[in-house]
């Protein structure tokens, strides 16, 4: 059944989601799942680099490639820059089929900003994972057991699996420009009554329909809404619509990385924005133990997490994909993650924030203005033909 692309993907009911958090629970369940493979696997993702980590996913794959079963992997040309001529020759002579998305070029400014940033794993069409996650070290607990990034993944079984199936395959023609196996239509998966979910992200650039969907949630939101992201250089429009639901009672909070970060410049820059928001209402907290890498959104029973981190630059310039689900039970999990993850952080509160060093307001104010003329220029070359 050949699939159709849609601009936004519906709604499916009767799946099965399962949060998978920090590289010990999610590359478990990601190698026992291609352990398992019978007919196909799909493996775009953004950060790959040659480790511990990366030697067990081709170990597993090459074992599955001998088994019969159908490969494609999709790298980013920039992400994966980490990723060894060694590694890359055991991939193509397991029979491995290996695209790179958008090779760095030189002189071509333009076309070297965008990205794919998107991190899934799909098997037999049966089983999808997504997340923030990479294939690096930095992600592992067993290879990095003091200082690996806190991530969170989501595990699915169900129809909106052949939606990823669909987004994938487009991705993949258009780089490797041959076919990958086919797959059958979302519709024609059976499962047992379960939990509804979307696929968030489109056929192009920047993550506007992930951004979309959340702004609207936040306005409609009665509850809560609980923000976690590594890289916080929120749109005008984001920063708008928190402290208008903190100025109507809605519980906001946003959980971001504290002084352990793989960019304190992008710190520094989200930072500008702590005391309008904390002056509305918003709590802003501060993860403590690691670096923060998840993406997370949660409004009342509604969760959306995957590969965005809703700063102005992905939804620019990268391709990012999300999974939403619907379900009370689901989020009342996403919430109990939460939870755990503000006991670990320390809160900023108004007054004391006030009180900071001048040297930390310079550097706001110094990442703050880079942040807004690498946004003009972005602009600007985006606009470009």
């Amino acid at each position: 059944m050949a699939i159709i692309f849609q601009r936004h993907f519906p709604w499916r009911e009767n799946n099965d989601f399962q949060l998978l958090v920090d590289g010990g629970e999610i590359f478990s369940a990601m190698l026992a799942s291609i352990r398992g493979a019978q007919s196909q696997i799909f493996l775009e993702m953004y950060l790959v680099e040659s480790g511990v980590l990366l030697d067990q996913f081709i170990d597993a794959l090459t074992d599955a490639a001998q088994r019969g079963v159908n490969i494609y992997l999709l790298f980013d040309g920039y992400g994966a820059r980490g990723l060894s001529g060694r590694d890359r020759q055991r991939i193509i002579q397991a029979g491995i089929h290996l695209a790179t998305y958008n090779p760095l070029r030189f002189g071509k400014i333009r076309r070297n900003l965008l990205r794919d940033h998107r991190k899934l794993l799909l098997v037999d069409t049966a089983q999808a994972f997504v997340g923030g996650m990479g294939l690096t070290d930095d992600f592992d607990a067993e290879a990095s057991p003091h200082t690996y990034w806190h991530d969170v993944a989501v595990g699915i079984e169900g129809p909106v699996v052949l939606d990823w199936c669909a987004m994938f395959c487009r991705n993949w023609h258009s780089w490797a420009k041959q076919h990958s196996s086919p797959v059958p239509g979302a519709d024609s998966i059976d499962m047992p009554a379960g939990q509804a979910g979307r696929v968030a992200g489109g056929r192009h650039f920047g993550a506007l329909s992930i951004h979309h969907f959340f702004l609207k949630r936040i306005r409609n939101a009665e509850r809560r809404v609980w923000m976690m992201t590594a890289y916080f250089v929120p749109s005008r429009s984001l920063l708008r619509a928190l402290r208008k639901a903190a100025r109507h009672g809605v519980d906001v909070r946003l959980l971001l990385p504290g002084a352990k970060t793989d960019h304190p410049a992008v710190r520094y820059a989200g930072q500008r924005y702590y005391y309008a928001l904390l002056h509305a209402g918003v709590r802003i907290f501060e993860y403590q133990p690691r670096f923060l890498h998840a993406k997370v959104l949660l409004c009342d029973d509604w969760v959306s997490l995957g590969s965005s981190n809703m700063d102005s630059w992905n939804l620019r310039w990268n391709l990012e994909a999300n999974q939403e689900i619907e379900n009370s039970d689901f989020a009342v999990r996403t919430r109990k993650l939460f939870e755990a993850d503000f006991a670990d952080s320390e809160e900023c509160q108004l007054n004391t924030w006030q009180m900071r060093p001048r040297y930390r307001r310079v550097l706001e104010w110094f990442w703050g203005k880079v942040a807004l003329w690498l946004e003009g220029v972005g602009s600007r070359i985006r606009r470009k033909r």
